[in-house]
């Protein structure tokens, strides 16, 4: 059902500037290649949509997924396998921010349509909501733009949004601000965060009462492909019995650490390495790294028959491993924290076992929140890498205790995608659902 016009007014100083800065960013995208790509890949957006919407029916329930990128989607996956299994005539768009986004999801199986999202002008969220006629959107964790949510809810679309965080130093608590992000949160009719404190916060500060603590999606995701192990199955029965310490997402600046502590390692556990990068030549790196150190190792693509993990290094270097590995894991290294950011956490967490990273993790909730939980190890150098090690290594209660507490963690934190689809159900009618 449309709603008043009112809220067209909510936001008058974006709707007043916003047009204004697209001119400048139109004006000097010349000398900013990022900024003329912008604008390149939204060129033909309408006329494309247009054509891939024509045939559509005009049956069953319409949603639109937004995401910034691609981790923002990967919380809405379960949520979108979820409806899909149980409505078929689901129709569904999904929209992102960036190019990496759009570029790994373009051809996302069952989607009506994938596309970029166009500049927030008004005329073009009225022209894309008039397109897709969508019944919800699901919005997912952050990337507001006002205009579109204008429009979407003018339309009578009901708004969701899902994985919210409220950090405390960001913008939405700026003095300045925080009117703004009021009215904007208060468009929306669901609001399901990630913890607790997100949920006070969008209530002590933003009077949005209503809002849910849910959980993060992706912690049902994990749970979910855990279940799949195929990709390892042969080698499963070399590491029978054996502990197994998987570096998962390596980095040259993890390799060197990690290679290093191991090697002191007494006993050793059999070691699976793989890198973040699988280019032959940062594959060229590693194995030189181990032949100075003359260790023996054997690559997946080139899998021997005759292959001994009680002696050799298997390196992985090919794609599709990793997520499964680590369910042949006794330990889990996961590379990324001795450069810009730890990688994914939670995949080897979800197998009850002991995580260890390097010292930078902060923008990763989930790592720290592992941390916390007593699920992970923190190391600052090559000398607590191999300490920590050895006590996994030797110390099978503490081993164990860790692994508990990681598996616990992330178990405890599933059920978001349950309480998103139940809401999503509720929203759309049984004739909708049915196509009738």
């Amino acid at each position: 059902m449309p709603i008043s016009c009112h809220h067209m007014q909510s936001f008058p100083l974006y709707q007043t500037l916003f047009p204004l800065l697209a001119g400048v960013a139109q004006g000097v995208k010349a000398l900013h290649p990022q900024i003329a790509a912008f604008f390149e890949v939204r060129q033909h957006l309408f006329t494309t949509l247009q054509q891939q919407l024509a045939t559509m029916p005009n049956n069953g329930f319409r949603l639109w997924v937004h995401a910034a990128s691609v981790g923002e989607f990967e919380q809405a996956r379960p949520i979108i396998a979820a409806l899909q299994a149980r409505h078929p005539n689901l129709r569904l768009f999904i929209s992102f921010l960036s190019p990496s986004g759009y570029n790994a999801r373009k051809n996302f199986p069952n989607a009506a349509a994938v596309f970029y999202l166009p500049l927030d002008t008004a005329a073009n969220a009225r022209k894309l909501v008039a397109l897709l006629k969508p019944d919800a959107l699901l919005l997912m964790r952050y990337d507001f733009w006002p205009n579109h949510l204008l429009a979407a809810k003018k339309y009578g679309t009901t708004l969701v949004l899902a994985a919210a965080v409220l950090q405390p130093q960001s913008a939405y608590f700026n003095p300045l601000l925080r009117r703004f992000y009021k009215k904007l949160f208060h468009l929306f009719n669901a609001i399901y965060t990630v913890a607790e404190r997100d949920t006070q916060a969008f209530k002590e500060h933003f009077g949005y009462r209503n809002a849910i603590t849910a959980g993060d999606p992706r912690f049902d995701q994990v749970v979910a492909r855990s279940r799949n192990r195929a990709a390892v199955a042969n080698l499963r029965a070399h590491y029978e019995g054996r502990k197994v310490l998987v570096a998962g997402s390596v980095w040259e600046a993890d390799e060197q650490l990690l290679i290093a502590a191991w090697q002191e390692l007494n006993p050793r556990p059999s070691l699976i390495v793989v890198p973040h990068q699988t280019e032959p030549e940062k594959i060229a790196h590693l194995c030189s790294l181990l032949d100075e150190r003359n260790l023996s190792y054997a690559r997946i693509s080139t899998f021997p028959e005759s292959f001994q993990p009680e002696q050799q290094i298997l390196i992985i270097d090919q794609i599709g491993y990793l997520a499964e590995l680590y369910s042949i894991a006794s330990i889990a290294y996961v590379g990324g924290g001795f450069g810009v950011n730890v990688h994914n956490t939670l995949e080897p967490a979800v197998y009850a076992i002991p995580v260890l990273f390097g010292p930078n993790h902060h923008n990763s909730p989930e790592a720290a929140a592992l941390l916390e939980a007593g699920g992970a190890t923190v190391v600052q150098q090559q000398s607590e890498l191999h300490a920590a090690l050895q006590c996994l290594c030797s110390n099978e209660s503490e081993r164990q205790r860790q692994g508990s507490a990681a598996g616990t963690f992330v178990q405890a934190r599933t059920g978001a995608t349950a309480m998103v689809v139940e809401y999503l159900e509720g929203v759309a009618n049984v004739v909708k659902w049915q196509g009738s």
